[in-house]
């Protein structure tokens, strides 16, 4: 996906650490209701979140846009490709299911619209080529990490990856140059994830972080930066704090690692079924 086609407020929400506390209440209020913002001048979204005219201009400048006519162009455009609501969810537990289950999967269609084609290169070519992998993060992305580790291990590009936050920065203070360490944060702000990114700074080791925001201490911290999209509502992830886009960027980055691993990944995952095998029980 091209810069012109990164959503507007994907787009947003991704810088939205970086930005002034005036900048970022006009960014809160386009990203939680742009529907809203395509109907107002500059003048009512200020008065809206109490703030000049001019901030209103200025943000929109800081977000790549001319000013705020371009800004509603572009909101209008991103509500258009959106596709309808279904209304056959039906009522009950079952009906929010499907519906949140919807949500989700058209906030991932914007997931991978911030990543560029060599970044991504850049980063599967460290991790298939580190001597050691580290993998690291704390809170709600946790078990993500867990997960890219073992994936990684299955199909033989073997990684580590600690439970407990003071082991990971003591893990990550013994790597060295030829090491990497991928650290894990939605929010690009968790404080444990922060000290193992800087103790394997501190190593020698090229650091690599998945994170949703373009600007943070994290990226900071990092060699390279692999930022997803938040597709919600700065609303949704405070209320959610949805680590789906990243535990499925996880999965197809350890196939993109497979690929670039060729033959050494399929015999790989050949031993990996093996094991599977010989420990299915008969009952089964």
């Amino acid at each position: 996906m091209s810069a012109a086609e990164v959503p507007t407020t994907a787009r947003i929400a991704a810088v939205r650490n970086s930005l002034q506390p005036s900048e970022r209440r006009v960014a809160d209020l386009i990203v939680d209701d742009p529907d809203a913002v395509i109907e107002l001048t500059a003048q009512q979204l200020a008065d809206r979140v109490g703030v000049g005219r001019s901030t209103v201009v200025r943000a929109c400048q800081t977000f790549g846009y001319r000013g705020y006519p371009q800004l509603r162009v572009a909101l209008a455009a991103e509500r258009g490709r959106r596709p309808a609501p279904t209304s056959d969810a039906g009522d009950g537990a079952l009906g929010g299911i499907r519906s949140a289950i919807d949500r989700i999967a058209d906030d991932l269609r914007a997931a991978t619209s911030l990543l560029d084609a060599d970044g991504v290169d850049a980063a599967v070519e460290a991790v298939v080529g580190a001597r050691r992998l580290l993998v690291v993060a704390s809170g709600l992305s946790a078990p993500v990490a867990t997960d890219l580790a073992m994936r990684l291990t299955a199909v033989g590009r073997p990684a580590e990856t600690l439970g407990d936050p003071i082991g990971q920065q003591i893990a990550a203070r013994h790597l060295s140059a030829d090491d990497v360490c991928v650290v894990i944060s939605g929010s690009g702000a968790n404080e444990a994830s922060l000290r193992a990114a800087q103790a394997a700074r501190a190593a020698g080791a090229r650091v690599i972080a998945v994170t949703s925001f373009m600007a943070s201490p994290l990226t900071e911290r990092a060699d390279l930066s692999l930022v997803l999209a938040s597709g919600g509502t700065f609303r949704d992830e405070l209320e959610h704090t949805s680590r789906i886009a990243h535990a499925v960027f996880a999965e197809a980055f350890v196939d993109a690692v497979a690929r670039a691993r060729a033959g050494e990944a399929d015999l790989s995952r050949e031993r990996v079924l093996e094991i599977l095998s010989d420990n299915l029980g008969d009952a089964g």
